[in-house]
């Protein structure tokens, strides 16, 4: 995580007691592992964007997880423009890219397939 520049720190007693950080930095930091599914299942959250905005499952799990483009191609080893055209559905994915985008989002391959 980069250094929050909005940190609140809140003190009891003279002393720092909590700290208190940009929504989007808890999100950032906090909604990676907790909302990934270890059953399997798809959440409807993720079936929603897919259905509503049009999102390729890949796209939708990212945007549900809350992780940008370029931290997923990192834990990838690819470029975010490789990336890109991964989540744009254009072109059915390789079984090992495939495998790739579903260990860097911590997912199983299912839950990934069209």
């Amino acid at each position: 995580m980069n250094k929050p520049t909005n940190v609140q720190i809140i003190k009891q007693g003279g002393h720092p007691a909590f700290a208190v950080i940009p929504y989007e930095d808890y999100m950032r930091v906090f909604r990676k592992t907790s909302r990934s599914p270890k059953s399997g299942n798809i959440p409807n959250e993720v079936v929603w964007l897919s259905i509503d905005k049009g999102y390729t499952l890949a796209r939708a799990w990212r945007e549900y997880l809350g992780l940008t483009q370029k931290e997923v191609a990192s834990r990838m080893g690819i470029s975010q423009a490789a990336l890109s055209q991964m989540e744009s559905g254009e072109k059915k994915l390789r079984k090992a890219s495939l495998e790739k985008l579903a260990e860097a989002m911590e997912l199983n391959v299912e839950q990934l397939r069209n």
